[in-house]
C-alpha cells in the first residue's frame, strides 16, 4: 500500500472510533420528580417543594438545595444533571430529603436519585 492510502485508512478508522465513543455516552437527563398529594389522594398544585442533599448518607451526597412550586398536575420536576456533573465521573447516586409545605399543610419524604435516570417520589401533605 502506498502512504496516501495508509494515511486515509488511519484517518477513517480514527473518525469512526471517535464517533462510536461519542454514541456510547448516556445523554439521558438526571431528574427528580416529586408528586404532592393530600391525605384524600388529591393532587396538590401550588405547593412549595424543597429538595435537600443528605450529606450524612453513605455514599455521601454532595451539597444541594433547591425549591420549586408544584404545577397544576401536582408535581415539581428538579433537573439534577448539573448537580451530578459537578460531582465528577464517580458521583452517580445521591440521597435527598424532600419537604412539601403550604402555610397550613406539611409533608416529608426521601428520594434516591441516580445519574441519567428519573427518580419519582410522592409526598403526602396533611
Amino acid at each position: 500500500m502506498n502512504t496516501t492510502t495508509k494515511t486515509f485508512a488511519l484517518l477513517a478508522l480514527t473518525v469512526l472510533s471517535l464517533g462510536f465513543l461519542q454514541s456510547c455516552k448516556n445523554k439521558e437527563p438526571s431528574i427528580i420528580k416529586i408528586y404532592v398529594r393530600t391525605n384524600s389522594n388529591a393532587v396538590a398544585p401550588g405547593v412549595k417543594v424543597i429538595v435537600i442533599g443528605d450529606q450524612g448518607s453513605d455514599p455521601k451526597t454532595n451539597e444541594f438545595v433547591d425549591t420549586l412550586i408544584t404545577n397544576d398536575s401536582g408535581f415539581a420536576e428538579f433537573n439534577m444533571q448539573e448537580h451530578f456533573d459537578e460531582g465528577g465521573k464517580d458521583y452517580e447516586v445521591g440521597y435527598y430529603r424532600v419537604i412539601a409545605k403550604t402555610p397550613t399543610l406539611y409533608g416529608e419524604g426521601n428520594v434516591r436519585a441516580r445519574v441519567h435516570t428519573t427518580a419519582v417520589e410522592t409526598v403526602f401533605i396533611q
